[in-house]
């Protein structure tokens, strides 16, 4: 039996955004972080504090955060705090930098995504930071995933063009509403006008899709 301690908010905080429908843990995604996690029986699940952790060396058999990384002002140091009260992997779900804007939501939003890729830390920096044996491995997203994130929506971009779905994103909230005008404007008339579908209405279909979405992995 896994025992799983929240600090600093957890995977509740790094997942869900209030009770937003638009915002909920994918169990799909979920199976790929236990499978990271392995046979841990004990594991520390780190939120958006992490620079001074008040755990013995050693004390978790495993580290986990998600989406935590992008909201520490000292990344490094919290990322050495969570190698140091663990014995096993640290697992960190989070967005390569370098992928982010490799996605449609670039030709209508560029500002959301050139923020989004400047909060997270890049793939080698993570590693870097918490030494070892490291793997990076990409996550595939599902057509209907429930995270709420950007990408969440490949498949689906009407939905992006509701508020509430685009609120429980962060990256939005660091742009104004110009922008957001901008946004709902362009993609509505490509929308109607056929032109989306015409250049990317095959992800309607696609089952999954492989962007930014990765795991970082790491043991002692």
């Amino acid at each position: 039996m896994t025992t799983r301690t929240p600090y600093g908010g957890g995977a509740i905080g790094s997942l869900s955004a209030g009770h937003s429908p638009h915002r909920r843990p994918d169990e799909r995604i979920a199976r790929f972080i236990a499978e990271a996690l392995g046979d841990s029986r004990t594991v520390l699940d780190v939120g958006a504090v992490a620079e001074d952790l008040p755990f013995a060396d050693g004390e978790f058999d495993a580290a986990m955060t998600l989406f935590g990384v992008r909201q520490w002002p000292d990344v490094r140091a919290g990322l050495r705090e969570m190698r140091r009260v663990t014995r096993g992997p640290v697992v960190i779900l989070t967005c390569d930098p370098d992928l982010v804007r490799d996605f449609w939501l670039y030709r209508y939003a560029p500002e959301v995504l050139d923020t989004e890729a400047l909060r997270h830390p890049t793939v080698e920096e993570l590693a870097s930071a918490l030494g070892g044996s490291g793997t990076v491995r990409t996550v595939p997203i599902p057509l209907d995933c429930t995270g709420g994130f950007n990408e969440a929506y490949y498949g689906r971009p009407e939905t992006l063009l509701d508020p509430a779905a685009r609120q429980a994103c962060s990256a939005w909230s660091f742009v104004d509403d110009r922008v957001r005008e901008h946004f709902d404007r362009t993609l509505r008339a490509d929308l109607e006008s056929g032109a989306w579908d015409e250049e990317f209405g095959h992800l309607r279909s696609r089952p999954t899709y492989e962007g930014s979405l990765v795991i970082v992995r790491a043991t002692p």
